[in-house]
């Protein structure tokens, strides 16, 4: 233990892996769960996007690549980011990582120094708070409520801050939450962060599932002030099918851009040189699979939400983005580890605590699953409900 780094003691495992792997192990034992817990699309990657991966294996393309990735991806992404963000990035102002969780982790090691203090509303992704201990950096946590829509405020985002504050962590649309940032709220906290030079670490990459009246903006498109102060965060994982690929981008102003690509020339060179071939065709390629993906998965969300909203002891916001429900668990007595723990023993169903994401009084809900999964699941979380 002794010959352990600091920083690696103040880390904690991820939760969502741990279940994740609990359930794959009651599976593997022959037994039925109803797996509420997933972060990945349930269907596979298209066919043409394989295909092409599968073309540049043929071809050899099986060698380094530029650290930034592949020049015609690069050109792809500047394009792509322009039409669907109206963000104007140069082609070597984006950078090509295995998958945006490398991203994220890219950029915070780009910008925090011992000390720093990064600002994260709470429930947040499991791996932020993480990824900023292991840069030096203090994650300050932002406890949103459900009466925002699972967002932060303008006030509560200045009365966060301090002197060391370097960076401020957006996640729209969130996991776990669902919560989408308007256009208003991005400019208000955006007005804030300019005030105090405060970097914005942008993570889009729920960015094509969003639903009903919501829209998607991205923040470092409202002004240029805005835009030299934001790093922009996505990936193919959500919107492509392509979780296992690992594939994921930033886009910044250049001087973070090359500060980016220094760290990836030291730690992983560049991403899978095949994978990026495929996903020049992702982004070229007949986009209609997403909006099929996205329709499916409002189906499923509106009917999870008519599901919940019948079951006693429990409360929930409806998203309005990616694939999670976040229920308030708070009237069942029990903390979120004890809950879920209970729920896959006795009720077969997998769903992940809320203390995964700083919040102890509730639990995640997927729906990348079938509705017949989804219904069974539901049924079995009702029940426990109605017991406590």
């Amino acid at each position: 233990m002794e010959s352990l780094s600091s920083r690696i003691a103040k880390v904690s495992p991820s939760l969502t892996l741990a279940v994740t792997a609990q359930t794959k192990a009651l599976i593997a034992k022959g037994e039925e769960v109803y797996a509420l817990a997933g972060g990945e699309p349930d269907v596979d990657t298209p066919e043409f996007i394989k295909a092409a991966a599968i073309e540049a294996l043929q071809g050899g393309k099986t060698k380094y690549t530029p650290a930034g990735g592949i020049p015609e991806l690069r050109e792809a992404l500047s394009e792509k980011l322009l039409k669907d963000n109206n963000l104007n990035y140069a082609a070597n102002q984006i950078c090509v990582t295995s998958g945006a969780k490398m991203a994220c982790y890219n950029a915070i090691l780009a910008v925090i120094e011992e000390g720093d203090e990064v600002i994260i509303p709470t429930p947040y992704w499991v791996s932020y708070p993480e990824m900023v201990k292991l840069a030096g950096g203090v994650p300050v946590l932002v406890e949103t409520k459900e009466s925002t829509g699972w967002k932060m405020t303008p006030e509560q985002f200045e009365e966060a801050m301090t002197p060391a504050t370097k960076m401020v962590i957006l996640n729209s649309p969130s996991n776990p939450t669902g919560a989408v940032y308007t256009e208003e709220e991005l400019r208000e906290i955006g007005e804030i962060a300019l005030g105090e030079d405060i970097i914005i670490l942008s993570d889009e990459i729920y960015e094509k599932l969003v639903y009903g009246e919501a829209k998607h903006v991205s923040i470092a498109s409202l002004s240029d002030e805005l835009y030299n102060l934001t790093i922009t965060v996505n990936g193919f994982s959500k919107a492509y099918s392509m979780t296992g690929w690992r594939l994921g981008y930033t886009a910044a102003p250049k001087h973070l851009a090359d500060a980016i690509d220094k760290i990836q020339n030291h730690t992983v060179s560049n991403a899978c040189t095949f994978a990026q071939y495929g996903a020049v065709a992702a982004l070229k390629g007949d986009q209609s699979f997403i909006e099929d993906l996205r329709g499916e998965y409002d189906v499923r969300r509106q009917f999870v939400l008519s599901r919940l909203k019948a079951i006693p002891n429990i409360r929930v916001v409806e998203p309005q983005g990616a694939f999670y429900f976040f229920v308030y668990t708070g009237n069942t007595g029990l903390k979120s580890m004890n809950l879920c723990d209970k729920l896959l023993s006795r009720y077969k169903v997998a769903a992940i605590p809320g203390i995964a994401f700083g919040y102890d009084e509730g639990i995640r809900i997927s729906y990348c699953t079938t509705l017949d999964v989804l219904n069974e699941g539901l049924t079995r979380f009702e029940q426990f409900c109605r017991e406590h």
